[in-house]
């Protein structure tokens, strides 16, 4: 990694094959929703969703609560007044009113068939770009030079990979920075124990393990020896004027963390377009504070330069240094600065910021910053919750330190394999290796994706790599199910353009009809006519475990109807019909744990 911290890498597109012009059931009932609602003389209210419970129906709208409320009129009698003037004969059966005032519709079975055969023939199962796209800049990932990534990172970096993937599938443009910390005054320490403690055979071994034990040696001779500590903050000072010995080691820091981080991206299947660190913005930070000097946004205060957000109850108490008294700068001038090269120079619509909770009042005080000073970018901080040991705190290690995350990739791979060892022994080496990363780094992945991001949980081993319950291991044994079907139906199944995955068959599926009579089969088709309703949702709250759910549910239908519905052994046409439903689940689980950046092996 150079100096400045930079690197760059094209972004791929996120569709190549333009998708069928296609509505889900969702968006065309809310649409005669919609039309109902000015045929009763009523303002459109309420929402169109999913229903919570199949007993009641498919979908369901509260749009006659709404109103009712609004206009202090009995919400029985509205839906009533709707249900007369929706006409949704060719997709539903008549709605009904339930409860207070709940409208309920039922998908007719006809209608499920067709808009299976749609999404199956769709390369893209239905799912439309938006039609609003952006250029989103997503910061996630984040880890600090000279330290080994752990276990904390799991979620920024898995949270913001998936959003990547989802924003960049429905058509925006996804800038990916990993915004490294690489500079501070912990690199005084760094180049004061490189220069006097250095073990250069153990640099050879296990660079990173080195440096951070000469940074942790020096930082306790730094607490107890005063002259010890002002070295390295001469140390710190001569990096900063550009010292060049200073500037060798740092940079030898820098490439040996990189290393590391790399590694583990790449088991992680992390790729990034940019990674700036924060010496890249470092010639940029006196001009930030001229700058907010200058619009009367900073001023001077005790010999520091501050932002004062006394027009703002929420920040009236809370001011916010940009520089201090002795002329340094903090993390708040260089996201200031990150900012501002985010919308002038990458020319940024949005910028996410995918960071821990704790961070909440410090983005409050940088977004407020970039309001007063005009930026027109949407910016969002994500904010997620903690990973905890099974002891409910913390996750750490034995002796307290924090979970190398290289060590707990290596440890999923390894226990993912004893149990591929145990189930099919018989498979080759090359196959162990792979179906074992998949599995184990999927688990690892899906644990995370798969809670509220907000909400903490429990890191157990023994639950996410079960092949029972809400894990990828089941997802994925899902998915190498629907695989086995077809190459026990021998070879020209397997080859069928049914499949419709181009890069596996070259082939586009061909048109075909289902017949649905099973309560299993119309279940398991509702359910994938869904995915293209699912995927949007994940961006309107930034959460991944929207999507994960949904591949649980759709997972559970798959084995349902795989119980009741024999596919192979059945007569036409249910035979085709029983096929054309196994790769249409297939093609999902397969986009949608892609969505989630999670891999699924053929076999298991």
């Amino acid at each position: 990694m150079a100096a400045e911290g930079m690197s760059m890498r094209r972004s791929q597109s996120a569709a190549t094959v333009p998708s069928l012009l296609m509505e889900t059931f969702q968006s065309l009932l809310a649409k005669k929703l919609s039309d109902a609602l000015a045929n009763a003389g009523l303002p459109d209210a309420g929402e169109l969703a999913q229903a919570t419970d199949p007993r009641f129906g498919d979908y369901q709208t509260n749009a006659a609560l709404v109103l009712a409320k609004q206009r202090d009129e009995n919400p029985r009698d509205l839906a009533e007044k709707i249900v007369a003037r929706l006409d949704v004969g060719d997709l539903c059966e008549p709605p009904v009113v339930a409860g207070v005032g709940f409208i309920n519709f039922t998908l007719r079975t006809g209608a499920m068939a067709e808009k299976t055969v749609e999404v199956l023939r769709d390369e893209r199962l239905g799912v439309a770009e938006e039609r609003s796209t952006r250029r989103i800049v997503i910061d996630f990932g984040s880890p600090n030079v000279a330290k080994p990534m752990h276990v904390g990172h799991i979620r920024s970096t898995v949270v913001g990979d998936a959003l990547a993937r989802i924003a960049a599938f429905l058509g925006h443009e996804v800038v990916r920075d990993n915004h490294i910390g690489d500079w501070g005054t912990q690199f005084g320490m760094v180049i004061y124990g490189w220069k006097n403690l250095l073990d250069q055979q153990a640099l050879q071994r296990n660079p990173l393990a080195e440096i951070v034990r000469v940074y942790k040696e020096t930082n306790e001779r730094a607490n107890s020896n005063p002259q010890v500590r002002e070295a390295c903050r001469q140390e710190l000072v001569k990096l900063q004027a550009g010292d060049k010995e200073n500037t060798d080691i740092w940079n030898e820091c820098v490439a040996f963390s990189m290393q590391d981080f790399e590694h583990v991206y790449k088991l992680l299947d992390v790729h990034y377009d940019l990674q700036c660190g924060e010496s890249f913005y470092h010639a940029r930070l006196p001009g930030v504070v001229e700058r907010l000097l200058k619009s009367g946004i900073a001023e001077i205060s005790e010999g520091a330069v501050v932002v004062f957000f006394r027009d703002n109850p929420e920040l009236a108490d809370k001011p916010l240094i940009i520089r201090k008294r002795d002329g340094g700068f903090n993390y708040a001038t260089t996201d200031l600065a990150t900012v501002d090269y985010r919308v002038n120079d990458l020319k940024a619509d949005a910028i996410w910021y995918v960071v821990g909770a704790p961070q909440i009042l410090h983005f409050k005080q940088i977004f407020e910053i970039a309001r007063r000073e005009g930026y027109a970018a949407d910016l969002r901080h994500i904010t997620f919750g903690s990973i905890l040991g099974e002891d409910r705190k913390l996750m750490k290690t034995r002796s307290g330190e924090n979970v190398p995350l290289r060590d707990l990739l290596d440890e999923a791979c390894k226990r993912a394999r004893k149990i591929i060892e145990e189930k099919n022994p018989h498979l080759s080496e090359d196959d162990k290796i792979d179906i074992a990363e998949k599995i184990g780094i999927g688990a690892v992945k899906y644990a995370d994706l798969s809670q509220y991001r907000m909400t903490d949980y429990v890191f157990s081993w023994e639950k996410m790599l079960s092949l029972h319950g809400n894990t990828a291991p089941y997802l994925q044994n899902a998915y190498v199910r629907v695989r086995s079907i077809f190459r026990k139906a021998g070879e020209s199944a397997v080859a069928t353009p049914l499949w419709g995955v181009k890069e596996e068959t070259g082939h586009r599926p061909v048109a075909t009809e289902l017949t649905l009579n099973d309560s299993a089969e119309i279940n398991l088709a509702k359910r994938l006519c869904q995915f293209a309703e699912i995927v949007p949702q994940v961006l309107n709250d930034f959460r991944p475990n929207i999507l994960a759910n949904y591949l649980f549910e759709l997972a559970n239908s798959f084995h349902t109807f795989y119980e009741a519905c024999p596919v192979l052994k059945s007569d036409e046409p249910a035979r085709s019909s029983r096929l054309a439903l196994c790769v249409l689940t297939g093609r999902v689980l397969y986009r949608g744990l892609d969505l989630l950046g999670i891999k699924v092996p053929e076999k298991m």
